[in-house]
């Protein structure tokens, strides 16, 4: 592996404290989210395996899988402190989340794999009637930006995953980094639409805390990429 130590940015006490902090609020929320959203789905209607529920669940897990590896390969291939430390974080973070909403599938008695191609229910209409998930298609045509079936929202490519794999040092902390604040924004995309679509307290819970943690994670990762540019 190429450490490439002239070119990597040095980080200092703060940066070790912002990625920790970040790490500590992450586990903090999922943690109190869990426990509240269970204590206040008594008498909740248990969700069907075409709810937003599910979908979400299914399609959520598929997409923390894939930040798991992303994470997971950087971490191999750098032995930036700051960068070792934020994959750790995420992938901790996001296997601990797909435990969490496999868990709700077993629970609802739900099979994992659904029926229907994945993002089918971020197609349907929001719970204020809205006929799509209110994340408009690039060409403004007003049509919902997601065909059940094709990628998910922020999904690296198998090609960039491969590309991420041959790569190490500084190259691989930027392509990692470029890779996960896409994937981070794709998470939050779907988190939002599932909050328009769904009141279960535990679903609620959960892609709230994703929101947030998300978003907080990429704004930090937009400095890191900043100072390897």
């Amino acid at each position: 592996m190429s450490a490439e130590p002239d070119e990597r940015p040095r980080s200092g006490v703060g940066r070790w404290a912002v990625v920790l902090a970040a790490s500590v609020a992450l586990i903090a929320v999922a943690g109190a989210a869990f426990a509240i959203g269970r204590l206040s789905t008594l008498g909740e209607e248990t969700p069907t395996t075409t709810s937003a529920e599910a979908g979400f669940a299914r399609d959520m897990q598929v997409h923390h899988q894939q930040g798991v590896e992303l994470a997971m390969i950087v971490r191999d291939a750098t032995d930036d402190p700051d960068v070792r430390l934020l994959g750790y974080d995420i992938a901790t973070a996001q296997a601990q989340q797909s435990g969490q909403m496999y868990g709700w599938l077993a629970e609802w008695g739900l099979p994992q794999a659904g029926s229907e191609p994945s993002m089918t229910w971020m197609t349907r209409p929001a719970a204020d009637g809205s006929a799509h998930d209110g994340h408009d298609a690039a060409d403004g045509s007003g049509e919902a930006a997601h065909v059940p079936g094709e990628p998910m929202p922020g999904l690296a490519t198998p090609e960039q995953v491969a590309e991420l794999r041959e790569l190490d040092g500084v190259g691989a902390e930027r392509r990692f980094l470029e890779l996960m604040i896409a994937h981070h924004e794709g998470a939050v995309v779907m988190a939002e639409a599932v909050l328009e679509r769904s009141t279960y307290p535990v679903v609620v819970s959960l892609a709230e805390s994703i929101i947030l943690s998300q978003q907080a994670e990429i704004a930090l990762m937009e400095d890191m990429l900043a100072e390897r540019s």
